[in-house]
């Protein structure tokens, strides 16, 4: 199966600029599924180091722990 994760939000709501990143790192990565992920609008906000090392949503991992992740794993990201 392959998914591709559209994320659209950025800092100013962090839960939900977090939650396609939450998706991807803690669901499909554990459960061996081939995914992706892709920043636009306010989301492109997340390639700035500064932004993901900030931005922490409620219930979720903070946002460069799941970026590290993704990484980790090889999900491509794309912007």
């Amino acid at each position: 199966m392959k998914i591709l994760y559209l994320a659209t939000a950025g800092a100013l709501d962090p839960t939900r600029a977090s939650i396609p990143l939450h998706i991807a790192a803690n669901g499909s990565v554990a459960e061996g599924q081939d995914c992706a992920v892709v920043l636009v609008g306010d989301a492109t906000e997340l390639v700035s180091r500064e932004k993901a090392e900030q931005l922490e949503g409620v219930g979720v991992p903070p946002a460069k722990e799941l970026l590290q992740k993704l990484v980790d794993n090889r999900v491509p990201v794309y912007v």
